[in-house]
């Protein structure tokens, strides 16, 4: 499954944690809080513990949004961004 992990963390030590967590399940780093690449189920799931146990929920949010390679090619993007044509072309050659 393909998806987006977007996070707003306040305290540096733990956003890099989330940077660390995000990167080792494989995920791409397409801006400086957000993540997208392919994760089964249990890899969301262990993903989605990870970050509840770092976080501080009254300050902090994780958002890990499930998406579908269709809705990426339709992404519309205004202004400097990731790269569309090689994220897509990553999803493309590593994910699906």
């Amino acid at each position: 499954m393909l998806v987006w992990v977007l996070y707003d963390i306040s305290e540096n030590k733990i956003r890099n944690r989330a940077v660390k967590a995000c990167k080792d399940k494989g995920l791409y780093r397409v801006q400086k809080s957000v993540f997208l690449g392919t994760l089964n189920k249990n890899q969301r799931d262990e993903l989605t513990i990870i970050m509840e146990d770092m976080i501080n929920e009254n300050t902090d949010s994780v958002y890990i949004f499930p998406s579908e390679k269709k809705y990426l090619d339709d992404t519309a993007l205004i202004g400097q961004g990731f790269d569309k044509e090689l994220i897509a072309d990553v999803v493309n050659s590593k994910f699906i």
